[in-house]
């Protein structure tokens, strides 16, 4: 998993409350058994204007000039702003690897759905939450200003406007820890692989007739 510990990037609006897991990654691209190559089916129904189906040629659809993502001023854009309730539905975690696979390292909204947001520090995505009237208000400097960015210190958990102002967010220690480390829940694991080996060892050897095949 990718660390994260600061990050700057251009801000792309996602100004609809409860956008839902199969809106992010619609359920036809659910059949994969890989983790890669979600980002281009990334809210397919409303990126394109025909239906897309999985291991289609993205050069061959036809991209709704209207949404935001297709809008030029938003190419590669890396935090998302939602509103309330991002990530609800289904808890698919197809979601955020999509997201991330997209280019997207963070996330702004006043709340998200639990099992999104936590599948999204399992996958190196951060979901801040700030306030209504703070995500408001980003909304509104967004929409003003072309190439508009924030900075975000996960170390000192602040989203840092261009002005120089820092929104301040809160994150479970465990989960900020995991992030600045680049540690999934594996990887965590593996860093006591020297213990676990020992273990299994030892276990063996006093009982031997686990290594017996039927």
């Amino acid at each position: 998993m990718q660390a994260f510990r600061t990050h700057k990037g251009l801000v792309a609006p996602m100004d609809r409350e409860n956008v839902d897991t199969d809106a992010i990654i619609p359920k036809q691209f659910l059949k994969s058994i890989h983790r890669n190559g979600f980002g281009p089916n990334l809210f397919d129904g409303w990126r394109y204007l025909d239906t897309g189906v999985p291991g289609q040629d993205p050069a061959t659809r036809q991209p709704n000039p209207d949404f935001v993502l297709n809008q030029p001023r938003y190419q590669g854009a890396s935090v998302l702003l939602a509103r309330k309730n991002f990530g609800c539905g289904s808890s698919r975690e197809h979601a955020p690897w999509a997201l991330e696979q997209y280019g997207f390292r963070a996330l702004i909204a006043p709340s998200f759905a639990d099992i999104f947001y936590n599948n999204c520090f399992k996958n190196g995505v951060l979901p801040i939450v700030l306030t209504e009237s703070e995500v408001a208000r980003l909304f509104d400097d967004v929409a003003a200003f072309v190439g508009y960015s924030v900075s975000i210190d996960l170390e000192r958990q602040v989203v840092v406007k261009p002005d120089g102002a820092e929104l301040g967010f809160e994150v479970d220690a465990f989960r900020k820890s995991c992030l600045l480390g680049g540690h999934d829940e594996i990887a965590l694991t593996l860093r006591h692989k020297a213990k676990i080996r020992a273990f299994e060892a030892e276990r063996l050897s006093k009982m031997p007739w686990l290594a017996t095949r039927i």
